[in-house]
């Protein structure tokens, strides 16, 4: 038998639901002749890093790892959004769900990861640097 599904599960189901659509409307919002410059800069960065194979924080650091997809993601893509005209968002967000609707694959940025592996690789290199001084 079952066990039913707590509506606190219906929430979160909900909320990962609208994260996902959100990160995909910014996806089209970076594309779109109408969004300002600033919120199509904080735009890119966020669905850059989101679609990212890599994670600046891997999730396999216990907690810390899943700090970024729980909290700084979805503040980001919050924030983003909130920077959008509503008619650009509304388009946006429309197009958002077709795509979603249709079981489309998520785009990948694998020019993010190579940042993020940059990033890694820097901040190694500093850390390397500092032990052996």
């Amino acid at each position: 038998m079952p066990i039913p599904a707590s509506p606190m599960h219906g929430r979160l189901k909900a909320w990962a639901k609208r994260i996902k659509r959100d990160g995909l409307t910014l996806w089209f919002a970076a594309k779109h002749p109408r969004t300002p410059w600033y919120a199509k800069a904080l735009g890119v960065f966020v669905v850059a890093y989101a679609l990212s194979p890599i994670d600046l924080i891997p999730d396999f650091i216990p907690i810390l790892g899943y700090l970024d997809d729980v909290i700084l993601l979805p503040g980001l893509i919050w924030l983003a959004i909130k920077m959008l005209p509503s008619d650009v968002l509304q388009e946006c967000r429309a197009q958002a769900e077709a795509r979603l609707n249709a079981n489309e694959p998520k785009p990948r940025n694998w020019a993010a990861a190579v940042v993020i592996v940059a990033i890694w690789i820097a901040l190694l290199i500093a850390a390397w640097r500092w032990w052996t001084a």
